[in-house]
């Protein structure tokens, strides 16, 4: 038996119950891992209020780290006491669990249980943003909402990192001076400042290349007009609500723009994705060009309060749970 935290129906942070499961052994192809750490993202959120549909009782959480305690027939490429990581595999919230193994990576050694927890979802995430959706290169000029977040201050770290002009909104002038900190080169505060306006003062008329947006209905369409002609819109979060449908003829008319909404999950299914992934990730860490900063740290039985911390957006950087 383990503890697991789980949901039983959609609900607020108190429909997360902190119970005891059984764990079966790992089947054929599969691996258990005990968690060390386990990552806490705004899609866990998505998931527990209903906004992403699922099977209950579900147990929440997409990115853990820890080490292989037992091996499924017919694994190869693990071993026990493998320092591993994962993400997104829904799941997480719990002490152990079983997992395919090509679902896995293995650490870098100077790589901690708790920094693995906390960059694989977010630093996966960033990877596709930066190198495939939209590929950052030295001259790109971006902008990157909730650059104070878990994913924005490893876009701004990384995009600095590639030559790009970092331009990040934050919600507060204490946000603003970390992520300045992280690489962003301008900051707006998007509560008192119009973002569209100091863009366009930052730019001098130019406007952005790419616009990474993770907040959704409160940027949206705004963000279409800090974009220059031919430019592209990642809307790849809805922290404040999902963008509702509009009239594609906007994109006409603000400059022949582009709009898509990735999935990490599509970038990750594809034949050697993870691994590649992976492996840019924690080059990127190893070198020190991207650090992974934590928020902060809760016991997994007071998951709760870490999701009302998340959803009050008093966080910055990422939120790992420890079981």
């Amino acid at each position: 038996m383990i503890k697991a935290v789980r949901i039983h129906q959609p609900g607020g942070p108190q429909a997360m119950v902190y119970e005891e499961i059984e764990l079966a052994p790992p089947a054929p192809g599969e691996v258990q891992i005990r968690h060390h750490a386990i990552g806490l993202n705004f899609i866990d959120v998505y998931f527990r209020t209903g906004l992403y549909p699922g099977t209950y009782p579900l147990i929440l959480g997409n990115e853990g780290a820890g080490e292989v305690i037992a091996l499924g027939k017919g694994v190869k490429d693990f071993k026990i006491g493998d320092r591993v990581a994962y993400a997104p595999v829904p799941g997480a919230y719990c002490e152990a669990r079983n997992i395919k193994a090509d679902q896995l990576v293995k650490l870098a050694k100077n790589i901690s249980y708790e920094t693995a927890a906390a960059m694989m979802l977010k630093g996966l995430t960033a990877q596709y943003l930066l190198r495939q959706t939209y590929r950052v290169k030295a001259g790109t000029t971006l902008l990157i909402h909730a650059g104070a977040g878990g994913v924005g201050l490893i876009l701004c770290q990384w995009a600095k990192a590639l030559g790009a002009t970092v331009i990040a909104t934050v919600g507060s002038a204490e946000k603003a001076k970390l992520v300045k900190k992280f690489g962003a080169k301008h900051v707006i505060l998007y509560g008192s400042e119009n973002f569209v306006e100091r863009v366009r003062e930052i730019t001098k008329g130019k406007m952005c290349d790419v616009v990474y947006d993770g907040v959704g209905k409160a940027t949206f369409p705004a963000s279409l007009d800090c974009l220059k002609p031919l430019g592209l819109f990642v809307s790849f979060g809805n922290a404040s609500g999902p963008v509702d449908a509009f009239n594609l003829g906007l994109l006409s008319q603000k400059g022949s723009l582009f709009v898509t909404r990735p999935t990490l999950f599509t970038y990750t299914s594809q034949p050697g994705g993870l691994q590649k992934m992976a492996k840019d990730l924690m080059r990127m860490v190893s070198s020190g060009a991207v650090k992974i900063p934590i928020h902060a740290s809760y016991p997994l039985q007071d998951v709760a309060q870490a999701h009302e911390a998340l959803e009050s957006r008093s966080t910055t950087g990422s939120t790992i749970l420890i079981p």
